[in-house]
């Protein structure tokens, strides 16, 4: 039964600020009344750029994003900003969803803010992130930018949501490039150095482009003006405008979104009593994993 409560999609097309809370809602609590909402307004989106900014903690990446922010408002480019925090893989609740963000942007009704839990979701991201993502597309926004959390090499779901993948790094990482070459480095679309003034920033520069060569390297500083030059912000907004993914491109995206999708209906038809039955009976060696999952997979 329909949701009296629930958004039209109508309001949502025309950028109804409330109306777009109450969807974002729904579909991060998965209510029904969100995958109606969102298959109304499927036909209505393709039009926005989504670019995913990671990177291991303490690179920046929220200033940077606001600064990005501030400069795509500059250019009149409505943006939408989903913040993904990490939570609890226990209780799903949100480690830092109390933290004020992008306060500079507070009462402009061309900047959406969502702050997104993980619920103990691996990859950097949150299990709505990519729905979330269609919302404000349909809604009319030009540039999503989506923040992972910052959890290191395992963040790498982004690459497989975000048009444009931008890897934030800053000096002084000393081994961490090693570390990051099986994981997020992979994914780059374009390398931000953020914090660039530090010493070190041109021997991260060189390192990076030993490692990736064919990947465009841009220094911030995003704690400077973000219209200014030397903040870098304005050149690396513009290259992400610039990156916007081709039609092949897309269609690998969505190959990967559509494996998520199915992946996520099977797992929520996932009976838990008879799965705590079971790993009872596994945990006390009576019977196999393997036969488990058979059983059930066949």
């Amino acid at each position: 039964m329909p949701d009296a409560t629930a958004p039209t999609a109508e309001s949502i097309l025309n950028g109804d600020p409330r109306a777009i809370a109450r969807a974002a809602t729904l579909i991060e609590n998965r209510h029904p009344c969100g995958e109606e909402l969102l298959r109304a307004l499927f036909p209505h989106t393709g039009r926005a750029l989504v670019a995913g900014l990671t990177g291991q903690p303490g690179a920046g990446k929220s200033t940077l994003v606001s600064a990005l922010a501030a400069e795509y408002r500059r250019r009149s480019l409505r943006v939408a900003i989903l913040a993904v925090d990490p939570s609890s893989p226990f209780s799903g609740g949100a480690i830092l969803g109390d933290r004020v963000r992008m306060m500079a942007h507070h009462g402009d009704p061309s900047v959406f803010i969502r702050s997104m839990a993980t619920r103990g979701n691996l990859g950097g991201l949150a299990p709505a992130t990519a729905d979330l993502a269609l919302l404000c597309d349909a809604a009319g926004f030009d540039v999503v930018l989506i923040e992972t959390v910052g959890v290191g090499q395992d963040e790498i779901d982004v690459a497989r949501l975000a048009g444009v993948t931008v890897v934030v790094l800053v000096p002084g990482m000393g081994d961490g490039i090693q570390a990051l070459k099986a994981g997020i480095l992979e994914t780059a679309t374009l390398f931000a150095i953020n914090k660039s003034e530090r010493p070190g920033a041109s021997d991260l520069a060189r390192e990076l482009h030993a490692e990736a060569p064919r990947i465009p390297i841009f220094h911030t500083i995003a704690t400077e003006p973000a219209a200014s030059d030397a903040s870098g912000v304005p050149a690396l907004a513009a290259a992400i405008l610039d990156a916007r993914p081709n039609a092949a491109r897309l269609a690998v995206l969505w190959r990967w979104r559509l494996r998520g999708m199915l992946l996520e209906r099977l797992a929520s038809r996932i009976d838990e009593a008879k799965l705590a039955a079971a790993a009872e009976q596994v945990a006390a060696g009576a019977r196999d994993p393997y036969s488990v999952v058979e059983e059930w997979a066949g």
